[in-house]
């Protein structure tokens, strides 16, 4: 008898979070679930680490399931670290992380704790995947994308992912239709226009909110933008390696 995968579950939006829950509930229903999750948000946190202080990981019971979970005090990367090298008996067949409350589609792959969690498990050879909806609400309805995050989750326990390439999987925010379909594409290029909000406290010190504005500087119709912009749910193939490559040859060229 075939055994079931394991499936490793993280998340940035901290263990209690209805994304993470409702992860939970799909990945149930495919393999043996360990959930290994930070014990309060941590979005935006990136593939930070934590260095400078102690780590906790608590086994604990949020809800029914069959699922194994332990709440970490530490970082998204943290708790895959963890999974890896202190709780596991075994590397974990895939790794999935979300579901992220608000997109992480094109540059905000660089800032997200869920992608980030999903690259470190790509780092160690697991495949894995993020998954994010584009609704920032904590009361987000999940529903309609549990179809599609099993179907995905099974092709890639199916059919294994490259060395290196992780999978980053955005919903639109779908009111009453269903989605479009499935589109695979490449990160748009996009970035934020940031200010500084700065403001003075009843003490007289100054401290500053950090706002922003989203700009998409592409418009081309194969990205990831323009697929949730679209109500297609977007898929983007992440690789590891940072380098550019086209620019090798030039860079070669330099009197350096």
């Amino acid at each position: 008898m075939k055994s079931k995968p394991l499936i490793l579950i993280t998340n940035d939006d901290g263990i209690t979070a209805p994304g993470i829950r409702t992860l939970i509930s799909i990945m149930n229903e495919i393999g043996d679930v360990i959930v290994i999750a930070p014990d309060s948000p941590q979005s935006g946190m990136g593939h930070a680490i934590t260095l400078d202080s102690t780590i906790y990981c608590d086994a604990v019971t949020i809800d029914e399931g069959e699922q194994l979970e332990y709440r970490c005090s530490g970082t998204p990367a943290d708790c895959v670290k963890m999974a890896i090298s202190e709780v596991l008996n075994k590397r974990p067949d895939l790794c999935v992380s979300g579901i992220n409350h608000g997109a992480n589609s094109s540059i905000n792959v660089l800032y997200s704790g869920t992608m980030s969690a999903a690259i470190e498990a790509g780092i160690e050879g697991i495949p894995a995947i993020g998954f994010s909806l584009l609704d920032y609400s904590w009361h987000a309805n999940f529903d309609k994308l549990k179809e599609h995050i099993k179907k995905i989750a099974l092709e890639v326990l199916e059919n294994g992912m490259p060395d290196g390439v992780v999978l980053n999987v955005n919903f639109p925010k779908i009111e009453e239709n269903d989605f479009k379909g499935i589109k695979i594409c490449r990160q748009a290029r996009a970035n934020w226009v940031e200010e500084f909000d700065k403001r003075t406290n009843p003490q007289g010190k100054e401290y500053y909110w950090l706002t922003g504005k989203f700009v998409n500087l592409d418009h081309g119709e194969d990205t990831d933008v323009w697929a949730l912009e679209n109500d297609y749910i977007s898929v983007v193939p992440v690789h590891l390696d940072l380098t550019a490559h086209h620019f090798i040859t030039e860079l070669n060229s330099w009197n350096l």
